[in-house]
């Protein structure tokens, strides 16, 4: 920061060491100061580390440390940034389903905010799309219609959503936290020079600043941070499947719908598209973001054998399988079955985890689940405690039971 200034007060500072403590970017620390009338070691910044985050002036319980940041560079206008747009991220001509829960979401904040609630919808052949989006909630509808966009490439979606964005100024923009959202999301928010936040799990609105809170994992899903971009506008951020109810269709709203004309000229692309191969794995028996039974293993489940039995039971019930991050690690099934912060966020009717122990990273993705059923040796591990229904004992021996009696039910 050019002209910011951060200095310690030497006459203040008792040498305690707390802001060493508290700064984790390594930038204080603890010296001699011969000069000093006690002699003591006190705390001295680094400049070139400091990140002027404002730690270590909180910390200080003796006001030793003074901090001035230069916000001249974030000297923008927020007054002319108006409307909240969810990304209407679609493949193919299919609309992602996490769109409509952006809009539900969206129409929420739009309504706090007094303002209107757009969206955004960029690809070929795609305008009759639009009153999908309308009908979900959507006031108003962009439309980048081009044989251009008829496959995503990250840096031809980046350059059109930036050209929009830096024509018509929203103040919230909503995105998907799917493999194109991840992709292109930063890329964009680097290119309107604003913040934003990943993986959210709530949003809210503070009415007196307008300031957008973004709550996420953090810390390894121990905490849950809320994430403000008080100095920038617009505020981004990309949510999660499933995290929020979708909007419901209401047949025949109308809405406005607007052709953006852009300079196709002006859109650099540095990659070449090959081709498309569909992920197999996305078939309706191993989607687990959208099927009501999930049958999940974790360590406990102990070897790539044991995945078949999960998938046997939950083949009775039409159900898909889960995993957790450990399991994926030991290569017992593919990371499209993981559930958790680094994987997905499901909602089903009835999660059975078989040999989880249940630490928060997997937790924070299944937790909303409406029954939960734990098989598990540990009666102790966290997954039992949050269980509806915790069956101890060895799953090898309980999951075999299960599946015959179903069956025995079933023949009679």
């Amino acid at each position: 920061m050019a002209n910011s200034v951060i200095n310690v007060l030497n006459d203040k500072c008792v040498g305690c060491g707390q802001c060493a403590m508290a700064c984790s970017f390594g930038s204080i620390s603890m010296v001699e100061r011969f000069e000093h009338p006690k002699k003591f070691k006190l705390a001295v910044i680094d400049l070139n580390k400091c990140v002027y985050c404002g730690t270590c002036f909180q910390t200080c319980k003796f006001n030793s440390i003074e901090i001035k940041k230069d916000v001249s560079r974030y000297d923008i206008d927020k007054s002319e940034y108006k409307g909240v747009w969810v990304y209407a991220e679609q493949r193919h001509g299919k609309i992602a389903d996490v769109v409509y829960e952006l809009l539900s979401e969206g129409k929420r904040l739009s309504k706090k905010l007094e303002t209107i609630l757009s969206a955004v919808l960029i690809g070929d052949n795609i305008k009759l799309k639009s009153q999908d989006l309308i009908n979900r909630g959507a006031e108003k509808v962009y439309i980048c219609d081009d044989p251009v966009f008829v496959e995503f490439q990250d840096d031809i979606y980046t350059s059109v959503l930036t050209q929009l964005i830096k024509k018509e100024k929203p103040e919230i923009i909503l995105m998907g936290a799917t493999n194109i959202g991840r992709s292109f999301a930063s890329r964009v928010a680097a290119r309107v020079h604003t913040g934003l936040t990943a993986d959210c799990t709530s949003l809210e609105i503070d009415l007196e600043t307008r300031n957008f809170q973004q709550t996420r994992p953090a810390f390894g899903g121990n905490i849950m941070a809320t994430i403000l971009t008080p100095y920038h506008r617009p505020q981004m951020c990309t949510v999660r499947h499933k995290v929020f109810k979708e909007a419901k269709v209401e047949s025949g709203r109308k809405g406005e719908i607007v052709d953006c004309k852009i300079d196709i000229a002006t859109l650099v692309n540095r990659t070449k598209f090959l081709g498309f191969i569909k992920d197999e794995g996305s078939s309706v028996n191993n989607n687990i973001s959208d099927t009501d039974i999930i049958v999940a293993g974790g360590r406990g489940v102990g070897k790539f054998e044991g995945f078949k039995l999960l998938k046997d039971l939950a083949g009775l019930f039409g159900g898909a399988v889960g995993a957790s991050k450990a399991a994926v690690d030991s290569e017992w099934v593919s990371y499209s079955h993981q559930v958790g912060q680094t994987g997905k966020t499901v909602t089903p009717k009835v999660y059975i985890a078989c040999g989880i122990s249940g630490q928060i990273h997997h937790t924070v993705g299944m937790n909303s689940s409406d029954i939960i059923i734990a098989i598990n040796k540990d009666a102790s591990c966290p997954m039992m405690q949050i269980a509806t229904y915790a069956l101890e004992g060895d799953l090898y021996e309980i999951i075999p039971s299960i599946i015959k009696e179903i069956k025995s039910i079933r023949c009679n």
